[in-house]
């Protein structure tokens, strides 16, 4: 820090000290767990101790002060001390095993991590092992410090995480430089959107003025008003154009996805939706200003020209007035209702039903304006051609519901018995339709199978609203599903047998909804183990890899309890701990979490989203936020059952490598993905499918790995984080011993926080692997994040939209 800075840190730190000790100057233990915000007291209270220099149970501003100083501005090995300190609970000069199992038990909890307490001892042997140097049965200071300096980044993070539990907010940075919407990066990867944007400014203005010119002799008002009702002719056809999804899907396979942004529909659907909102008020607002003229000089009062139709404005019976209100009410209302606020805050139906109001606003609009008709006719034939399609596909054949998993955070996934005419590419989206949930109600899921799994379709939906809410109650309820027939489930049975000889004859290309060569374990959210659950079918694989998932489990307990199910102590649903719930009286054969049924349901669609154009890139960097991963399942099966095609296997020693062949279907030469969930059980969604993706990659390859995973667990304390040195190192220790990693169970190492998106693109840009993608799927927010950091690296970037 410098000299100002130091100053303003100080000044924080005594304000913040004052605030919490009130009159008598001191701080004790409550009062200091408060003030650092740790979720586990054990570090508090090793703190506090060794702030605490003359053992008086408080803290004094001047002790609080001294210490921060030292681990501000200390030497090095100033700060590796303390961290001994922490470490060495009874004060003995050195660490013993017990001593760093509880330390590490606290990281764990710490940074929201369950692990099974034989794992716990792993990590603990790992460390210990690795810093005893002379094999003494304890770690001293100087072998604690040669350990850490094996870890390079945490050495380096030391200084900063010395106090990062307490430090002053960071004052916003004045930006230097031009702005990002000035930089020439913004305008070549926004190009497409701006072109459009240009064009629909020329467009509207045009017909704006052309509209004023033609009806000058009515006065201001009258010309403004005249100009705003012929922008909302165009503007009220086109923004149903820009929901034709269907014909957009098509679109998406010729040149002009190349020049127009089609992938931004639902973007520049809101835009024309805020337009047509301001057309409309001013439009009202003019009018009404040209009948206060009116009213003055002629035979209609103001109210007569508003309210009813005795001045015979409008071409049907002088009811441009009337309906003109009414559209007004109802586009301030449709708009109102498709906010933000609505559509993500749990009120999708809201939205949805207000949304249907088109239909009125359409009518009235032919009623309204003499020419309106004119603008429609050709929008109007193909929205009413889509809508017969989309009625006729849905309804075609019969669809069911064939099985169901209940998954961690409240994700429901449903297997879809796939209709033999449907097709579709990785990544795309369909609506659905559960009458048993609502009758009438349609929404949008990606289809997150693969299209070469010619029997089903996935969907995985979380719970966010009243309808998901409603679809993941109805199937947690086994009274509310009927038991498949005897036909239904040898159907289900050979499709399975046939599923098994289409992935035996790609080697495993595809992941199926079984979780082949793979031991399903269960375990307690609070670290402990509970009941194991193995599942495991022969495949040739040399060594079979135990992930932690919840219970998919296709065979049911031989010896399932009779009577009730006591509640937890803590009151807590068992899905909400991760935990399978045990199994209730009449339950069907399969788990209480994994079931079959036949429930009829309608599928609309597939419709194409930009991750279509992944398998046209050289270099493709798949980013899924939590439940984002869906499209990106998808994808990344298809890429490597087309990446299986291209593997060659040596007969004599199964050594396997993977020529470097660019084909027509797919360009791709490196593919990154990166996934990024808040707690440990949101990887339990896909963590099977990521298992076999990398057991299914080449010994040896050209040009490097061909698919690279990132997994990054935002609930767990970052490497520069003192608190979780420890653990990190532990982490890292048994990963590289066993192979995998403790968290998920992959091969991948699951990175503590949030991705440093700078690092993590310029590592991707140094890989010189051709042009690269970015393809997003997540939370608004991150996106924008994504998005300004692809144009410093001059990256194209994509964001699924709905």
């Amino acid at each position: 820090m410098s000299v100002d800075e130091d100053a303003r840190w100080l000044d924080w730190v005594t304000k913040q000290f004052e605030s919490i000790a009130g009159d008598d100057k001191e701080i004790d233990l409550n009062e200091f767990k408060t003030a650092l915000k740790v979720k586990e007291s054990f570090f508090a209270e090793r703190f506090f101790a060794l702030f605490d220099s003359d053992g008086s149970s408080s803290i004094s501003l001047d002790e609080l002060l001294e210490a921060l100083d030292l681990l501000i501005h200390g030497s090095e090995t100033d700060k590796l001390k303390f961290l001994f300190q922490v470490y060495d609970v009874d004060g003995s000069g050195s660490i013993d095993p017990d001593e760093l199992r509880t330390v590490l038990k606290s990281c764990l909890r710490e940074s929201a991590i369950s692990l099974p307490e034989e794992k716990l001892d792993d990590l603990t042997l790992a460390l210990f092992e690795s810093a005893d140097k002379d094999n003494s049965g304890s770690i001293t200071f100087e072998e604690l410090k040669a350990e850490l300096e094996n870890f390079p980044e945490v050495m380096e993070n030391l200084t900063i995480s010395a106090a990062n539990w307490l430090k002053p907010p960071q004052e916003e940075q004045k930006k230097q430089g031009a702005p990002r919407y000035l930089t020439r990066a913004y305008w070549l990867n926004n190009s497409r959107k701006l072109f459009f944007l240009v064009l629909y400014t020329f467009l509207s203005l045009l017909l704006f003025i052309t509209a004023m010119m033609q009806h000058r002799h009515g006065g201001g008002w009258f010309m403004v008003a005249k100009g705003c009702g012929q922008c909302l002719n165009f503007n009220c056809t086109f923004i149903m154009v820009l929901m034709l999804r269907r014909f957009l899907t098509w679109l998406r396979a010729t040149w002009v996805v190349r020049v127009l942004p089609l992938d931004q529909n639902i973007l520049l659907h809101q835009i024309v939706g805020y337009a047509v909102l301001c057309y409309t008020l001013v439009h009202t607002t003019a009018h009404v200003c040209n009948f206060v003229q009116l009213a003055q000089a002629g035979r209609f009062r103001l109210w007569e020209y508003l309210l009813t139709t005795r001045p015979g404005i409008g071409w049907v019976k002088g009811t441009a007035s009337l309906t003109g209100i009414v559209l007004q009410l109802v586009i301030c209302l449709m708009v109102l209702c498709s906010s933000t606020f609505v559509r993500r805050g749990g009120h999708f139906e809201v939205f949805y039903w207000s949304h249907l109001s088109y239909v009125w606003v359409w009518s009235l609009l032919m009623v309204h304006c003499a020419n309106f008709w004119k603008w429609f006719v050709v929008p109007g034939l193909l929205f009413l051609l889509e809508k017969i399609v989309g009625l006729a596909v849905s309804r075609m054949g019969g669809l069911y519901i064939v099985e169901v998993n209940l998954l961690p955070s409240k994700v429901t996934h449903l297997v879809i018995k796939r209709p033999q005419f449907f097709t579709f590419k990785p990544g795309d989206y369909v609506y659905i339709n559960i009458p048993t949930i609502a009758k009438y109600e349609w929404h949008p899921f990606t289809i997150s199978s693969a299209p070469e799994q010619s029997d089903s379709l996935w969907l995985h939906i979380r719970s966010m609203g009243q309808w998901t809410n409603r679809l993941y109650e109805y199937f947690r309820q086994p009274e509310s599903l009927n038991p498949p027939s005897l036909e239904a489930s040898l159907k289900t049975r050979r499709q399975r047998k046939a599923q098994e000889i289409l992935f035996s004859s790609t080697n495993g290309a595809v992941a199926t909804n079984e979780d082949d060569a793979i031991e399903l374990m269960m375990y307690r959210q609070n670290g402990s183990w509970s009941d194991v659950v193995p599942v495991q079918v022969p495949v040739p694989v040399p060594v079979p890899v135990q992930v932690p998932v919840p219970v998919p489990v296709s065979d049911p307990d031989p010896n399932p309890p009779t009577g009730p199910v006591e509640p937890l102590a803590d009151g807590l649903e068992p899905a909400e701990r991760g935990e399978a719930p045990p199994l209730r009286e009449g339950a069907a054969k399969s788990g209480e979490n994994h079931r079959f049924c036949n429930i009829k349901c309608y599928v609309d669609g597939p419709y194409g989203t930009p991750t279509r154009q992944i398998f046209t890139s050289e270099h493709a960097v798949l980013i899924g936020a939590g439940i984002g991963i869906t499209p990106f399942a998808s994808i990344l099966q298809s890429i490597m059952y087309r990446y299986r095609m291209r593997k060659q296997n040596c007969p004599s020693c199964n050594y396997s490598w993977c020529e470097n062949i660019k084909d027509s279907e797919m360009k791709l030469r490196k593919v990154d993905f990166i996934w990024i969930n808040r707690d440990q059980k949101s990887f339990e969604w896909f963590v099977s499918l990521l298992t076999k993706l990398e057991m299914d990659q080449a010994d040896e390859e050209p040009e490097g790995r061909f698919l690279e995973m990132h997994m990054y667990m935002t609930s767990a304390l970052s490497k520069n984080d003192m608190k979780a040195i420890g653990l990190q190192m532990a982490l890292d220790l048994l990963a590289e011993k066993e192979k995998r990693d403790s968290i998920t169970g992959l091969r991948t190492r699951t990175q503590p926080g949030r991705p440093e998106w700078a690092k993590v693109f310029q590592k991707v840009s140094q890989e010189n692997k051709g042009k690269v993608h970015v393809f997003y799927c997540g939370s608004t927010a991150l996106a924008k994040v994504i998005k300004a950091q692809c144009e410093v690296f001059n990256f194209n970037f994509y964001k699924e939209n709905f």
